[in-house]
């Protein structure tokens, strides 16, 4: 089907897209797809988000479909012809079944990510009990009870059939009324698309890990730090860096060079719409469906209010700002007052491009599109560095093989012990000024001693029972926790930006216990050889991590390399520890920052095999463990 120019709506650009047909009814429109038979209702419509399923029974189809999101054509792995997935709307306290079908060439799979189920329904091939994945030409059906509410999503979780565009989002409405009221709901999707094949540009990463990063330092940049710090100042940095083999500038592994940001399948040349009516109050449910980009969202002219994090209800904080990591959602309310259009603004954490949208309560109105920040820069304290370098030769660990430290996976059960500050200092060294939960005085709560439920691990951090080798390019020697730390590009921006520290959860702590035991896991890679792991081991060489029905784990995550990495682990929650025992947030994705060591809480209710990776899809090759409660 040829491509055709259709004239733009008032106030309102439209580039050249492509009709894709296949989407539920006969056909609709994927992101701003044109044809001539096409009406103005069904232009519009296209801009308005995918479309939304309910009820409890559902047939779901995989198919490779046509898109042109950059002006070249390409194949999508849809479900429903759609990119994002329909919505899929489900009731609280019901059992849906869902039927789906593969018309792809190579096996596939739905994963429901976030909800509470049978590992059997899980859909992670080789992991979920008893699911090897769905064939070419099968269909499986998943049937499962929903015993929660909130906002979620969906996606495969074959190969990197969810960065070719299987992801769509799921809500799931409560029994009883929420504890807010609203006039409008909205999902806003996020995601990003590259024309490149998954598996090539996953190749180009491992041959050359910067391959994608085009905001290396140049030399006006490196004259001015000389002026700044002098010689010795410039090349004593420039070394440790070297020896390292990093830079200071990899923020993200893929990026706008490749990417294209995407709200609900809509590219900002158009951008996605949400109409309003001045005094209404709207539920914007934020879900993160990207294969590797974070985003910092905000809408200029607007606060908004968290109120859920991660489909769970949290106390309501006003923000200007929040990072959604990958697989993570928020809600948030806002009530614009003024009869004019608001961008809604979703940035990449590198800043090489962004996503957006616009309420507004007429199509005629349009909304200015804020620049884009700078684009930040790593410290030696983002790296978890201590000032003093001197005694530690981080680049010589990458070619070393230090076989004392050698560990089996069953070691991975064991507490870690070592010089790290917690409990009191997990907080320090940040400025805490635009926030008000504070660093100092979270630390004023702050036990010294066992660790009880709520605070974190009071147990200091050592890297014995890491397995050195060319996998690991680095460890941090300084880790904090940094829950009050908005993190890199966010820090003093003279806006209100969320971080963990200000998630409490709207209720009591389900369950009170303290933890039995604590289970170390570091997040280690080699950045150069694009390696990833946990505890220097990958996923291939690894024994599953024996949990025991019933009982009450704390998990610590340090992340010892220069990236953020988002941990999900399927078929519990994670209790945050954010120092309030009583309102301990719930959450199946949490971000881990570099250098930073962050710790909660599970229960392990849910019995057999369960996935625990994570979410940048090209670090879950290696990132990965297998999860068996017993």
């Amino acid at each position: 089907m040829s491509k055709v120019f259709v004239p733009p709506l008032t106030g309102v650009s439209l580039s050249r897209r492509r009709f894709v047909q296949g989407l539920a009814a006969g056909g609709a429109l994927l992101g701003m797809g044109l044809n001539p038979g096409i009406s103005r209702a069904e232009q519009l419509r296209a801009r308005m988000g995918p479309q939304v399923l309910s009820g409890t029974r559902f047939d779901l189809t995989y198919s490779p479909t046509p898109v042109n999101f950059t002006g070249k054509d390409r194949f999508a792995t849809a479900i429903d012809g759609s990119v994002p997935a329909p919505v899929l709307r489900w009731k609280e306290g019901e059992t849906v079944t869902l039927n789906v079908t593969n018309n792809l060439a190579e096996d596939t799979s739905i994963h429901w990510h976030g909800i509470i189920l049978p590992s059997s329904q899980d859909g992670v091939p080789n992991i979920s009990d008893g699911f090897k994945g769905i064939p070419p030409g099968e269909t499986f059906t998943y049937r499962f009870p929903l015993i929660q509410n909130g906002t979620y999503w969906y996606h495969s979780h074959s190969g990197f059939q969810e960065q070719t565009g299987a992801y769509g989002a799921i809500v799931i409405d409560p029994k009883e009324p929420e504890p807010f009221s609203y006039d409008r709901d909205y999902v806003v999707v996020l995601s990003d698309w590259s024309d490149e094949d998954p598996n090539a540009v996953y190749a180009k990463l491992k041959k050359l890990s910067h391959y994608y990063n085009f905001r290396e330092r140049t030399v006006g940049e490196a004259m001015a730090e000389i002026r700044d710090k002098g010689w010795s100042g410039f090349w004593a940095d420039r070394g440790m860096w070297n020896e390292m083999r990093m830079s200071d500038r990899d923020i993200s592994d893929v990026t706008g060079y490749t990417y294209t940001f995407l709200m609900n399948g809509v590219t900002p040349a158009d951008g996605w719409l949400g109409l309003f009516k001045r005094g209404e109050r709207i539920k914007l449910r934020f879900v993160n469906a990207a294969a590797m980009t974070f985003f910092d969202v905000r809408i200029p002219g607007l606060k908004m209010t968290v109120v859920a994090a991660d489909g769970q209800h949290v106390e309501p904080v006003s923000v200007d700002e929040f990072r959604i990591g990958v697989a993570e959602t928020y809600d948030v309310l806002v009530e614009p007052h003024d009869d004019r259009a608001y961008t809604v603004f979703a940035q990449a954490i590198d800043r090489s491009g962004y996503a957006r949208g616009t309420l507004t309560p007429d199509l005629s109105l349009v909304a200015e599109v804020p620049g884009l920040d700078p684009a930040p820069i790593l410290s030696h304290g983002d790296m978890g560095m201590a000032m003093d370098h001197s005694m530690h030769d981080m680049g010589g660990m990458s070619g070393m093989e230090h076989s004392q430290h050698d560990m089996s996976a069953k070691e991975e059960n064991k507490p870690a012990m070592g010089g790290m500050k917690c409990g009191a200092a997990m907080m320090s060294g940040m400025d805490n000024s635009q926030h008000e939960m504070g660093g100092m005085a979270m630390a004023t709560k702050m036990p010294m001693g066992a660790g009880p439920a709520g605070y974190g691990s009071a147990q200091p951090v050592t890297h014995d029972k890491v397995r050195m080798g060319p996998q690991v390019d680095m460890l941090a020697d300084a880790v904090q926790y940094r829950l009050d730390d908005p993190g890199i590009g966010l820090r003093n921006n003279g806006r209100r930006v969320l971080t963990y520290a200000d998630l409490f959860r709207l209720g009591p702590t389900d369950d009170p216990r303290e933890p039995e035991r604590e289970i170390n896991l570091h997040l280690t890679g080699n950045m150069s050889r694009y390696m990833w792991s946990m505890n220097g081991i990958k996923f291939a060489d690894v024994e599953p991590l024996p949990l025991k029905y019933g009982e009450r784990v704390r998990i610590n995550l340090i992340n010892d390399t220069m990236m953020n990495h988002p941990i999900h682990l399927h078929g519990m929650w994670s209790d945050m520890e954010t120092g309030e025992p009583g309102k301990i947030p719930r959450k199946h994705t949490v971000i881990v920052q570099p250098g930073a060591m962050l710790s909660y809480l599970v229960t392990a209710d849910a019995m057999g095999g369960w996935a625990y990776h994570c979410h940048l899809l090209y670090h879950m090759p290696g990132m990965f463990r297998k999860v068996v409660v017993s």
